[in-house]
């Protein structure tokens, strides 16, 4: 795949993943019944948490988002979109829910992108794919005082990791790029779904 269509595709999933993740969060503040700048406020912070944190990590400077703000613009339309419609949203923890599902899947699969088109080691960018994929959800559950989801009974880290795994060992393989972002973010929500669905957990310590 050319260069350029590997950044058509980041950018791609860049976006996808912001708009969900920004959704997510302004919904989050509808459950606190904030203003409208406390969601653009959580929807952003959810949106871009996760990619500011491994930009920092990946010592890439300056952040993506200060250095073109569109994904700052996205979450701001976002959450505000969210503001006035968000009587429309019926079962708003289910849309939670599902819209962090996946918000989840695709920065996983983008933060691992991100971190081998910066060439570390396959580890680094499994790890890089996973906080890309929590952080800004981590963030926003602060922002709202509420139960971290990854404190959910439910498996939430290991479909984050299972999507980034996914890429980068089909990435190390020589598969076709476009190729692997999609099988790996049908790992990654696939079993994100699979865990909300059936409710399926990892055994528990002491348990």
């Amino acid at each position: 795949m050319s260069v350029l269509s590997i950044d058509q595709l980041l950018h791609a999933f860049s976006m996808i993943g912001t708009i969900v993740f920004a959704v997510s969060g302004a919904l989050f503040a509808a459950e606190k019944r904030m203003d409208i700048l406390g969601f653009i406020l959580v929807g952003t912070v959810t949106g871009v948490g996760g990619g500011t944190l491994r930009d920092l990590l990946l010592g890439i400077s300056p952040v993506s988002w200060v250095h073109n703000p569109l994904a700052v613009y996205i979450c701001i339309g976002a959450s505000a979109l969210t503001y006035f419609s968000v009587d429309l949203y019926r079962k708003r923890d289910a849309w939670i829910l599902w819209t962090d599902a996946i918000g989840l899947a695709v920065f996983a699969v983008m933060g691992a992108q991100t971190a081998l088109a910066h060439e570390v080691p396959p580890m680094i960018a499994v790890v890089m794919g996973v906080m890309t994929a929590t952080f800004g959800g981590l963030m926003r559950d602060v922002l709202c005082a509420e139960v971290l989801t990854l404190m959910r009974p439910e498996i939430y880290i290991s479909c984050a990791l299972s999507g980034a795994a996914t890429y980068v060992v089909l990435h190390q393989l020589g598969v076709t790029d476009s190729i692997a972002a999609g099988i790996a973010f049908i790992a990654g929500f696939g079993l994100r779904a699979a865990a909300i669905h059936f409710k399926l957990t990892l055994p528990r310590f002491g348990s």
